[in-house]
């Protein structure tokens, strides 16, 4: 398998899995259950049918929603530290950088065009555990993944 392969493969397993048990126990705490918070991922692109009920195909479909923006995410992280020396150089640090990018990107572009009535939300736990899901669970191990598989010779 070629390196870049292996490290869209690995990130986006990586980073998508810390994403969403994030997401998960973020959710807990408000009395809000996975398969809601998948439904949610649902009626990003399929629209607010997908959060009546609960349903285990709508979830599958948030499922599958999340995991292809992360590969998305992912891949675009591979090409530029393919054509830019500094982040397999520095990558945790470039890994922090690219998290907090795609917290701005998903919080305060993304997310208020599809719910406008919702985001962005500015409240300190809002901010916080978007900024740790986004820069902790997703950047850093996309950062140190990325620049393993990279970096590990062709066998």
């Amino acid at each position: 398998m070629r390196p870049a392969t292996r490290a869209i493969i690995t990130a986006t397993a990586i980073s998508g899995t810390l994403d969403l048990l994030s997401a998960f126990l973020f959710s807990a705490v408000k009395g809000v259950g996975p398969m809601r918070v998948l439904q949610s991922v649902a009626a990003g692109p399929f629209g607010d049918p997908m959060l009546q009920g609960t349903s285990a195909p709508v979830a599958l479909a948030g499922l599958i929603v999340h995991y292809a923006l992360m590969t998305v995410m992912v891949s675009v992280f591979v090409i530029a530290a393919l054509n830019l020396p500094l982040i397999l150089r520095r990558p945790l640090l470039a890994g922090l950088l690219y998290g907090g990018v795609l917290y701005l990107v998903m919080y305060w572009i993304v997310l208020p065009a599809r719910w406008p009535d919702l985001f962005p939300r500015t409240g300190l736990w809002d901010v916080g555990n978007a900024l740790f899901s986004h820069l902790v669970c997703v950047g850093l191990p996309m950062g140190h993944v990325v620049a393993r598989a990279l970096r590990r010779p062709l066998a």
